[in-house]
């Protein structure tokens, strides 16, 4: 089967949840966990959990345990906690839960953060994407640029065909 056809079969609205790592923003400064829920929103996806947690193993780990008990989430979409700093623990806490990495996701999102956005410096993003319990999982950084990049270029024309592949 083509891709082609993979995509005609794939569902056009995806129930998602948006998680956002951070130990400084609120509901109304958190623009990257707005911006996703906006595009998600605009592409005809509902955005069935929205939260905001600290940066450490146990907040993470609980919220992804959350959206993954709830039968309405099919993807979940976190932005936050990505980089190489000492307090920066979202890759390692949700990469250990997965089941199976999507690699292509954060090889991809490097090459195009790379080309089209911030040059060198896209070696030490640690985006990354993979599936638990039946939910795909696409962790992006907490920059706008780069929810804008991933979302745009990459999330929102698979999101469907991710989830159509997840329920075969």
């Amino acid at each position: 089967m083509s891709v082609i056809e993979h995509k005609s079969e794939m569902p056009r609205s995806v129930n998602c949840a948006v998680i956002t790592v951070s130990d400084t923003r609120s509901v109304n400064h958190d623009k990257s966990g707005n911006l996703i829920k906006r595009l998600l929103n605009e592409g005809g996806h509902p955005v069935t959990l929205y939260k905001i947690v600290k940066d450490d193993k146990t907040s993470i780990e609980a919220v992804i345990e959350e959206a993954a008990g709830m039968e309405n989430v099919q993807v979940i979409l976190m932005t936050g906690g990505t980089g190489i700093a000492k307090r920066d623990v979202t890759i390692e806490t949700v990469s250990a839960l997965f089941e199976k990495e999507i690699v292509g996701f954060g090889e991809i999102f490097r090459m195009l953060s790379y080309t089209e956005d911030i040059g060198s410096a896209a070696i030490m993003s640690r985006a990354c994407a993979g599936t638990f319990r039946n939910k795909a999982i696409f962790v992006m950084p907490g920059s706008t640029g780069a929810v804008k990049l991933a979302m745009e270029k990459l999330i929102l024309k698979e999101i469907g065909h991710v989830v159509r592949e997840l329920n075969k």
